[in-house]
């Protein structure tokens, strides 16, 4: 395949779109535009595109194919300003919004001159940001969501699909309705709940200051999503807004269910509703990128004693083993702690897993 690609976004999603189409269509030309200056220098810079883009008019007019990788209020935005623009024929343009109904509404006026929209959402991340930290695997396995409107023609959600090719990731068509309630359940309501559960200790902590301590182990892991920015999640849940109030009703109801049990010392009911859960998520897919990103993380019982850090990555090293996070979570002097490595793929986990058993007597785990 030939032709002009328009990255507008030059982060983590747009930047991996952008590597993913040059594995796959080394022939097409991928022209970048971030309103960061050193995010359009580094892109090019790391061959992420080919070319960069200082005017948005002057690309726009060549460009077969446009993908906004930019928060959804930018996108609105965005789509609202292209509807004056001069486009090429046939063009056809997508987002990597995490919400679907608003924006593909906003995209009404651009269809209405006969150009192409077809809504998208790669779910897939990574705890790094930037184009730095793109890749051209990033949605290998991944579900990547189309939302085309209803009587969108077939050649051009078969032309994305066949561009986006080298991403790997798995297409699902969905209306835009059917995404955000989806979504709304698998990530956005789940960011809601943890960050209330980080109100819930905040306030607590007030006359109990051993919560923020004792809450540095599990707590802040279930809780990690709770650290995302806080703008891009403003503009979301706004975005959302009919879906997630739905299931603010869903949830009190959920709550107060077990509320009911707890305050009526209804063991069998509390054992149930425990036990059905586990079964559920047991269930879940294990090999599959979902809406958030996962952590690959591996445990080691470590004896506390200098240098104990170094000879474990050593070891990694020695296999080109890469690590993207590491930490103690507990040690007490003459016994074992236990030390937290955190990879990027399952396949560097299980490496991983493998080389420390081989090279120490150390135990392994996963969380």
């Amino acid at each position: 395949m030939k032709g002009n690609v328009l990255i507008i976004g030059l982060g983590l999603i747009g930047g991996s779109i952008a590597l993913g189409i040059k594995k796959e269509h080394p022939n097409c030309q991928i022209f970048g535009y971030d309103i960061n200056e050193e995010q359009r220098r580094l892109a090019k810079t790391l061959h992420v595109i080919d070319e960069i883009v200082d005017d948005l008019h002057k690309i726009i007019p060549i460009s077969d194919f446009i993908f906004i990788a930019v928060p959804v209020k930018q996108t609105e935005m965005l789509l609202k300003d292209m509807e004056e623009l001069e486009f090429k024929k046939n063009v056809i343009i997508s987002d990597v919004g995490s919400t679907k109904v608003k924006i593909v509404e906003k995209a009404e006026g651009l269809r209405r001159r006969g150009i192409t929209f077809i809504g998208g959402h790669p779910m897939a991340g990574s705890h790094k940001s930037g184009v730095v930290a793109a890749k051209a695997h990033l949605f290998e396995n991944a579900f990547y969501i189309l939302t085309p409107h209803d009587d969108q023609a077939q050649k051009e959600i078969a032309q994305l699909k066949y561009l986006l090719n080298g991403t790997k990731a798995n297409f699902i068509i969905l209306t835009p309705k059917e995404h955000d309630e989806v979504a709304g359940v698998i990530s956005h309501f789940p960011h809601i709940i943890a960050v209330g559960l980080v109100h819930q200790a905040r306030n607590y902590s007030e006359n109990h200051h051993l919560v923020s301590r004792l809450a540095a182990g599990g707590f802040r892991d279930i809780t990690r999503i709770a650290s995302s920015n806080p703008i891009m999640w403003r503009d979301i849940l706004l975005h959302n807004k009919e879906s997630l109030l739905e299931m603010f009703d869903s949830w009190m109801k959920e709550m107060e269910t077990v509320r009911h049990f707890i305050a009526t010392d209804s063991s069998d009911q509390i054992y149930q509703y425990f036990a059905s859960a586990k079964d559920f998520r047991d269930d879940l897919p294990t090999r599959t990128k979902g809406a958030i990103p996962s952590f690959y993380d591996l445990f080691v019982d470590v004896p506390d004693y200098p240098g104990i850090i170094s000879e474990i990555t050593g070891y990694l090293a020695e296999s080109n083993i890469s690590i993207t996070n590491i930490r103690i979570i507990e040690t007490r002097e003459e016994i074992y702690g236990v030390l937290r490595l955190s990879f990027q793929s399952e396949e560097d986990r299980e490496s991983a897993k493998l080389c420390i058993e081989s090279n120490t007597n150390y135990e392994t785990f996963y969380g």
